[in-house]
């Protein structure tokens, strides 16, 4: 990796990075959906997983706006955060707790999207990208939604169950 010199190449890393993580975050949440026990929670995950093909639609958008090659660099974080998801779906032998451990562990996929597309929304704002400020705030939106979404089925359903 090149140094990095300005803001508009933390942009450009930002993007390759949430690149990477959408793809791979994509095969983890079909896995979650998969091991999911609760219909509402299989149908959100199923839905998130989907919505990525979207997002990435807007991140090709946003690469061919300023002129890059619309590719992901590794991602350590998101690494992290899918190896310790696939570690809690096969320890947590419980159904009710599989669930709960689920949404604890799509939230922290959400929550890691969620801060790199505001702060890509803002960086791409900063550099006069306005289009690009936009899709990345559309996605950041979606993000922010699903994460209500999942914490509303967690509180009225499936932590209850899982006491």
């Amino acid at each position: 990796m090149s140094k990095i010199t300005d803001l508009r190449g933390l942009f450009l890393h930002g993007l390759k990075d949430l690149y990477y993580a959408e793809k791979q975050s994509k095969k983890t949440l079909s896995d979650m959906a998969d091991k999911a026990t609760h219909a509402d929670l299989k149908s959100l995950l199923k839905e998130h997983g989907s919505s990525s093909d979207t997002h990435l639609k807007r991140l090709d958008k946003v690469f061919e706006l300023i002129g890059e090659q619309a590719e992901g660099v590794r991602c350590e974080a998101m690494d992290g955060i899918l190896k310790e998801s696939k570690h809690l779906m096969e320890e947590v032998e419980d159904a009710e707790t599989r669930d709960a451990a689920i949404v604890f562990s799509a939230q922290a996929i959400d929550h890691y999207e969620i801060t790199r597309y505001g702060s890509l929304a803002t960086f791409a704002e900063r550099l006069g990208l306005e289009e690009a400020s936009e899709l990345l705030g559309e996605t950041l939106g979606e993000e922010e939604e699903t994460d209500e979404r999942l914490t509303r089925l967690a509180e009225d359903t499936l932590n209850k169950k899982a006491v």
